[in-house]
């Protein structure tokens, strides 16, 4: 175990002597920086033989180092054993960030390199600051490692298809004007675009180039006149081609973007957000003209959808939430009695997702976790690591499809048997938190910051909390996660806080998670709305997006407010209204019990 990565970081080290480079900066990311990273961008996997999603790997001419998150030290711990290369358990008391270890360890006139398309905007700004005034350079114009990759995956390339008008409410003319009205109003002559779904948006197409995200590998220059979509030529075909240029948008190959950037007419600033841009990329622009350092003004669009998509959102979410339901009807039935475990309960419950009409994908990887695994708010079931069901505690499913009417995103916990008044008094305080955050009322102008409280106060009201945000902005047919808008209490600030606007969708998620023991989480996505408008402003509120019930099998009444116990009746009252005509016979007679009044 470990002999072919020891090899390899052995025959990179000898690399990097040769080109002068003394650290080296392997980052687990594509060239957009996208979630999920296809087998092309797995180097750092590759070199280390570290699996997990998540990981940066950094080797100098001594040694090499893994730093990765607590969701993978154990996996981390096996898989690199026997290479060589030090695990840096990141967030833990006396571990260094990767930023800390190359300041206490890079030496004046010494070279830090990285592939440049790989590494962010935000990143590299950090190590310039980090290092401007040690004579340090940085090194961001070649893939070093590339030459040890001999059987490298080919780039994922997909047809790209066409949203029609009528499903996403606006055409890419539109889109292009207000965009173009938003870059005059910052000054703006140009704006470059390299995040994946925004592009997708703007030109009202999708693919398949991103797991589970069905995005297009490309990039955007727009400028006051014209519209330039740099994009892979088998991605393209006439019918496409056509319908893009009929909307202003002409088409270049992919990999022609930086020689493009280089040789263009620049007559002005460029609009690009540091955050969602590559290094190289960045580098380039800033070397030519002024920069705009902002959130793309299409990020913002997109998170408000128009009352088209929203009506084939609700729709959309009625449907999963149908098919969610009456999985969990299966579960609780059969949990004992029919041989399960983890992945063939995941399977089947994606097998009954691409059932809906419309289905396109998942939206993420289902997460299937039974009592502790359920305690690691990320965990993923493999087919190496898996555990067998059993007709007692906990089994909580985190997961979501793409429908060509929306991106879905649901978890529940239930009951399979006997759980401890412990566990039920965690997990009517989430229930609580849930759906008191869902019932919110608020002024327009709040942020998600404003809100997180209501969700995290039934817990911190018990001493308990949990360790993630409460809420993230969701895709229409795009990424499951998507920005601007969150909900978490922690001002960071490197992370801007954005209004919450009518429009918008967002999950209202919170857990709790006891180590060795049990995890919990109920995630409805809710839709911001507008409520009255008085002497003291404009009050918003959310609606229901999300109808699954809640298991009252694992409710403790006594932990809940009088106003508590409403709250759950009437949310299970309009989920049995929207889900019964999916419904009939015994498994509506199922449906009845799961939402009776408490």
């Amino acid at each position: 175990m470990g002999v072919i990565e020891k090899q390899r970081i052995t025959a990179l080290q000898t690399l990097l002597r040769e080109a002068g480079i003394d650290y080296y900066i392997v980052p687990t990311a594509d060239y957009h920086n996208s979630e999920y990273v296809s087998d092309y961008f797995k180097m750092r996997e590759f070199l280390s033989g570290f699996t997990g999603s998540a990981g940066t790997l950094v080797v100098s001419g001594k040694e090499a180092g893994l730093w990765t998150d607590g969701r993978y030290f154990v996996q981390a711990e096996s898989e690199l054993e026997g290479s060589g290369i030090v695990l840096y358990r990141m967030h833990e008391e006396n571990v260094p960030t990767i930023k800390e270890y190359l300041e206490k360890n890079v030496e004046e006139g010494q070279t830090i390199g990285f592939d440049g398309r790989v590494v962010d905007a935000f990143f590299g700004k950090e190590l310039e600051e980090a290092f401007g005034g040690k004579n340090v350079t940085l090194a961001y114009d070649r893939d070093i490692a590339v030459q040890l990759w001999q059987d490298r995956p080919a780039m994922p390339v997909s047809r790209i298809w066409v949203v029609p008008e009528e499903s996403c409410g606006m055409g890419v003319t539109e889109k292009l004007g207000k965009v173009r009205e938003k870059m005059a109003e910052e000054g703006a002559a140009h704006l470059l675009l390299s995040k994946l779904d925004d592009i997708m948006w703007l030109c009202n197409i999708r693919a398949n180039d991103v797991e589970c995200n069905p995005v297009a590998l490309s990039y955007a220059f727009i400028s006051r006149e014209k519209a330039v979509l740099f994009i892979q030529s088998a991605a393209l075909t006439e019918e496409t081609r056509g319908y893009l240029a009929e909307n202003g948008v002409t088409c270049e190959e992919y990999d022609h973007a930086a020689a493009y950037l280089k040789s263009c007419e620049i007559d002005g600033k460029v609009w690009c957000s540091c955050a969602d841009i590559s290094y190289m990329l960045y580098k380039l622009v800033q070397d030519r003209t002024e920069l705009v350092d902002k959130k793309n003004p299409t990020e913002l669009m997109k998170a408000v959808k128009n009352p088209v998509e929203l009506e084939h959102i609700r729709e959309c979410y009625i449907r999963d939430s149908a098919a969610l339901t009456k999985f969990l009807f299966w579960m609780k039935e059969n949990a004992g009695k029919t041989a399960m475990d983890e992945l063939s309960v995941a399977a089947k419950l994606d097998g009954m997702r691409a059932e809906i009409p419309g289905f396109l994908d998942l939206s993420f990887p289902t997460i299937s976790a039974y009592k502790s695994n359920a305690a690691m708010a990320h965990y993923s079931a493999t087919e190496e690591h898996f555990s067998r069901i059993d007709a007692e505690g906990f089994y909580l499913v985190d997961s979501g499809g793409q429908y060509e009417g929306g991106t879905t995103d649901v978890t529940r916990t239930i009951a399979l048997g006997a759980v401890t008044d412990e566990m039920k008094l965690h997990f009517t305080r989430v229930a609580c938190a849930m759906l008191r955050l869902a019932d919110a009322r608020f002024l327009y102008g709040c942020t998600g910051r404003n809100l997180d409280i209501i969700a995290r106060a039934p817990l911190w009201e018990c001493g308990l909390d949990y360790k993630h945000g409460t809420g993230h902005g969701i895709g229409y047919i795009l990424n499951v996660h998507e920005g601007p808008h969150s909900l978490r209490w922690q001002y960071k600030q490197e992370t801007p806080e954005t209004k919450l606007e009518e429009g918008m969708i967002v999950s209202d998620e919170p857990g709790m998670y006891v180590q060795d023991s049990h995890g919990i989480r109920t995630e409805n996505i809710v839709e911001i709305v507008k409520e009255e408008k008085n002497e003291y402003g404009q009050f918003m509120g959310f609606r229901h997006l999300t109808y699954v019930p809640i298991d009252l099998d694992a409710i403790d009444t006594q932990h809940m407010e009088p106003s508590d116990i409403r709250k759950l009746n009437a949310y299970h009252e309009r989920v049995y209204e929207k889900l019964a005509p999916y419904f009939e016979g015994a498994e509506l007679e199922l449906l009845k019990k799961a939402t009776r009044a408490v």
